[in-house]
């Protein structure tokens, strides 16, 4: 609001963030899907295979939650490891089954997407998801940065 501190957007901006995730678990748990698996869905939603490596960096997923989410949706039938064409790290994709079974799954969180970003730039201009981006990114490089443990 007008007037107010960089700490106090802050803060705002931080409390909009807990609630975007906090509404992805809710749905998740509704429908019976362990939080990271709807995050795995999502990612290999898009037709690609993708790395171990490659899911943790993009989606800060930590290794051993990846590592879990894969080994179950493999045991379900739903996705299946292939071999890389460069190094061997193997890559993970859906299977028709796990293709289907997200389609579903996801669908409520497209829709539910669309109309909430929709509402975002009849307010805001399209720069809202630049912004965004630029402060994730600040954000991710400030705190690697950071001093700390491994």
């Amino acid at each position: 609001m007008k007037g107010e501190t960089s700490e106090e957007m802050l803060r705002r901006l931080m409390l909009a963030g807990t609630r975007v995730d906090g509404a992805y678990y809710r749905y998740a748990r509704r429908r019976g899907i362990r939080e990271n698996t709807l995050d795995l869905l999502y990612a290999l939603d898009d037709g690609e295979e993708h790395t171990q490596a490659q899911l943790c960096a993009d989606w800060l997923i930590p290794k051993t939650t990846v590592n879990t989410s894969v080994r179950e949706l493999r045991e379900a039938g739903l996705a299946e490891l292939c071999a890389a064409p460069r190094g061997r790290e193997k890559t993970i994709r859906l299977t028709a089954a796990g293709q289907a079974y997200a389609r579903e799954a996801l669908a409520p969180v497209y829709e539910v997407e669309r109309q909430a970003m929709a509402r975002a730039l009849e307010r805001y201009s399209r720069e809202f998801v630049d912004a965004m981006e630029c402060f994730a990114d600040a954000l991710c490089e400030g705190f690697d940065r950071v001093p700390g443990e491994a």
